[in-house]
């Protein structure tokens, strides 16, 4: 689920927020799987098997502009081909290739004045608007800005025109809102040669690193130039206030990064309705490798002490700062049971692992069906969801199939756990739903009708649906990019949990009896749709594909 449509914080910081939090138990599985062939029925054996190597070290965390996530679509598409599922990504291929560039500063960029050469990611780090290229930065004069945070000081449009504009600092400024640090077109530094803000001591160490590394973006190279912020250290801002010019060696870098959606399509039995798709998704990417590896026990011991101790506060209320300080890990206990395990991937095993493979066998059960539902199923394993939801928004804006054969889309992400380790109120029949009556009631009393006729039917919990809620999970996942369109969606979720976003998501803490069963009723609740005579029906008009998510 993606990290970036949270409210503003970490990964430990989204812990935090969700008061719902348990200790999680050591279960007695493997941290390894030998792979076994997998059946047509929907299994523990087959998720077992399938998740142990998507999720895997070998691949890397999947980041989308890897090589990492290029062998892991490579293993869904191999797995598309097997299944016997018809290809529908571009040019009859399984994939449809994204506009995914890599953008920012070359390593290595540096700046020299007064005798001293400053280096980027030890003394700066250059930011650029969203949406724009840098300008060149190469030689320039150096003039006082002003006072950073205090525009009444700022000098004017003119005087920074091809200018370094260095601002001083300012005791008064205590927290940074780097959504204004950078330089946009109607700010009166546009024209400027660059923009340097003392405020290298504020940002942690992780935030200055990732800084200075290129980002992913979609949509070909910027014709907009404009100058880059330099946010510099107190030693190098003081060297620029007494230095008249600089010389720079800081250049822009634009290049393509692999990013792809997997789509496939398995044909409708009826003639009349095979025209027709319930597509089913889930997200194949997670997060980069960790710049500094992390002990895995010791982190997962700590963030098991935090969860607890969240846990027994009362509703909403966070831990104070001395009651996360008090916290302490017996390191000792965790060396007499194995040697310390540096870790630096967040391999991603329920977020969104679970999902993906869940969706396979989704596809593996109905493709190995006797009888293939009427209307025709449409999987899109999309890419890029941890960065914006952009695979999910590149392929509804550029669809195979046309968007109102659509009749429904039914999301997979974090369908692994969501026990009582994870979740107070959770259980074996514990399962989020978000989504499934916003647009269409009937979708919604489908999927209960589907539910009811269960042996043991989930429990749902509907309280992240709620409008407003400020975990904004309706808009935190690729089923939203669906919804805009006005195509009825369902989210199937088992919960946020203490190895989200970490580099303990794998495959040996997933509660893989209930993955199954999520996988099993997902299932049937795409069968009924494929089967019934009509589609479900809008409730109002469609929404603007323009506008913003709104929980």
């Amino acid at each position: 689920m993606s990290l970036m449509r949270f409210l503003p914080g970490t990964a430990l910081a989204a812990a935090l927020l969700v008061p719902t939090l348990a200790v999680a138990q050591q279960r007695p599985l493997p941290m390894k799987l030998a792979p076994r062939p997998t059946e047509p029925a929907i299994t523990v054996g087959d998720l077992m098997t399938r998740l142990y190597q998507f999720a895997d070290d070998s691949m890397g965390g999947r980041a989308t502009g890897t090589v990492y996530h290029e062998k892991a679509t490579a293993y869904l598409a191999a797995e598309a081909q097997r299944l016997g599922l018809r290809p529908a990504g571009d040019n009859g291929s399984y994939f449809q290739d994204l506009p995914m560039f890599r953008r920012g500063f070359a390593t290595g960029g540096s700046v020299t004045a007064g005798g001293r050469t400053f280096r980027m990611g030890q003394d700066f780090a250059p930011m650029i608007a969203r949406g724009s290229a840098a300008r060149p930065l190469t030689a320039a004069p150096v003039i006082i800005g002003g006072t950073h945070g205090d525009s009444s000081t700022w000098i004017t449009a003119e005087q920074a025109r091809g200018k370094v504009v260095v601002l001083r600092p300012n005791p008064r400024v205590l927290q940074l809102n780097m959504r204004f640090l950078a330089v946009g077109a109607d700010s009166r530094f546009a024209g400027a040669a660059a923009l340097v803000v003392p405020a290298w001591e504020q940002l942690a160490a992780p935030f200055r690193s990732s800084l200075s590394q290129p980002a992913l973006s979609m949509g070909e190279a910027p014709s907009t130039q404009l100058p880059p912020t330099l946010i510099a250290s107190q030693a190098m801002v003081e060297t620029l206030l007494a230095s008249t010019e600089i010389q720079a060696d800081l250049r822009f870098q634009s290049e393509r990064a692999p990013a792809r959606n997997v789509v496939a399509i398995l044909p409708g039995s009826d003639p009349a309705l095979r025209g027709q798709y319930v597509a089913l998704g889930a997200h194949s990417d997670h997060d980069p490798l960790v710049p500094q590896p992390v002990d895995h026990d010791s982190l997962r011991a700590m963030n098991a002490l935090r969860a607890k101790l969240t846990n027994a506060l009362p509703e909403g209320q966070r831990p104070s700062p001395a009651q996360l300080a008090a916290l302490h890990v017996n390191v000792d206990s965790l060396r007499a049971l194995r040697p310390a395990r540096p870790d630096s991937i967040k391999n991603g095993a329920d977020d969104d692992g679970s999902g993906s493979v869940a969706l396979l066998e989704i596809a593996e059960a109905l493709a190995t069906a006797p009888v293939k539902p009427k209307r025709s199923v449409l999987f899109v394993w999309h890419a890029a969801e941890e960065i914006g939801l952009l695979g999910a928004a590149h392929y509804t804006d550029h669809p195979t199939v046309p968007l109102d054969s659509i009749v429904a889309q039914l999301n997979m992400d974090m369908v692994g756990r969501g026990g009582r380790d994870d979740i107070k109120d959770g259980g074996a029949q514990y399962l989020q739903l978000v989504g499934s009556r916003r647009l269409s009631r009937e979708l919604g009393d489908l999927v209960e009708a589907v539910n009811a006729r269960r042996a043991r039917p989930f429990r749902f919990d509907y309280s992240y649906d709620a409008d407003g809620h400020p975990v904004r999970i309706y808009c935190r996942s690729d089923h939203a990019m669906y919804a805009r369109h006005g195509i009825p969606v369902t989210f199937f979720h088992t919960g946020l949990h203490l190895d989200y976003h970490q580099v303990t998501d794998e495959p040996q803490y997933i509660e893989y009896d209930k993955m199954a069963e999520v996988a099993r009723f997902i299932h049937d609740v795409a069968l009924e749709l494929g089967n019934r005579a009509t589609r479900p029906t809008l409730d109002g008009p469609k929404p603007d594909p323009a506008a913003s998510c709104r929980q």
